[in-house]
């Protein structure tokens, strides 16, 4: 029964992702945040389909350690889930994510629309200054920058060390970090076809806020959401 319910959710999702890059193709004539409302159509429907096809419900806690726009979620990674759902939880989210996503026909002309933030993964100096400038963009423009501090998804209980581009766009942009801990790897892990049924929990934790020096905001940071996340793993 998992099979066929994970199979139907991969047959459908695929349709639901052309129907919206079809049926929003007007929203590319508009701004930024415009264009934002086809991602945020996009996800509700995805939210929907895990629901119904695979029987995967998203909680969100700590709402209210969210501060005035503009501010950076940090978030773990451990699935597609979290790719998707900031969507849901705020206005017009920018994301920074892999350059590759970008050569996605039509799909990829959105995310470029949206003002997501490629990131180039072998491009050390360059890229980097690259993301701190898009970063400081967006945040100018009070939309909130989702970034995801492995740079790649982990197992639950994995570890790994976190990368310098949350660092620098914390000492760049003056905008507070808001750690975020989550456990949708139980249900749907990286490169599994087979999505469990449940409930995922995405937990924001209390910002932190400008001042504060690099290693101790990295340390800060990383003991935050490991720490949480662990808890939400193993409740």
């Amino acid at each position: 029964m998992l099979f066929v319910r994970s199979l139907l959710y991969n047959i459908l999702f695929p349709v639901w992702t052309a129907l919206v890059t079809l049926g929003c193709l007007p929203l590319l004539l508009g701004n930024q945040r415009v264009v934002a409302w086809a991602g945020y159509i996009w996800a509700q429907g995805v939210i929907v389909l895990l629901r119904v096809c695979c029987g995967i419900k998203c909680v969100v806690r700590g709402r209210e350690y969210l501060p005035p726009y503009p501010f950076i979620i940090a978030s773990k990674h451990q699935s597609v889930i979290e790719t998707i759902i900031f969507h849901q939880i705020v206005d017009a989210p920018v994301y920074v994510l892999k350059k590759e996503l970008l050569r996605v026909p039509l799909f990829g002309a959105y995310l470029k629309l949206m003002g997501m933030i490629p990131i180039d993964r072998s491009g050390k100096a360059a890229a980097l200054k690259k993301l701190i400038q898009a970063s400081n963009q967006a945040i100018a423009a009070k939309r909130p920058v989702i970034i995801f501090p492995e740079g790649t998804r982990t197992a639950p209980g994995q570890h790994i060390p976190y990368q310098p581009g949350i660092a620098a766009i914390y000492s760049q942009s003056n905008a507070p970090v808001v750690p975020t801990a989550l456990n949708t790897g139980l249900l749907w892990g990286k490169g599994s076809f087979i999505k469990k049924p449940g409930t995922v929990t995405i937990e924001f934790l209390p910002p932190l806020y400008p001042g504060l020096k690099r290693d101790v905001f990295m340390r800060t940071l990383e003991e935050q959401i490991e720490t949480a996340t662990d808890r939400l793993c193993n409740r």
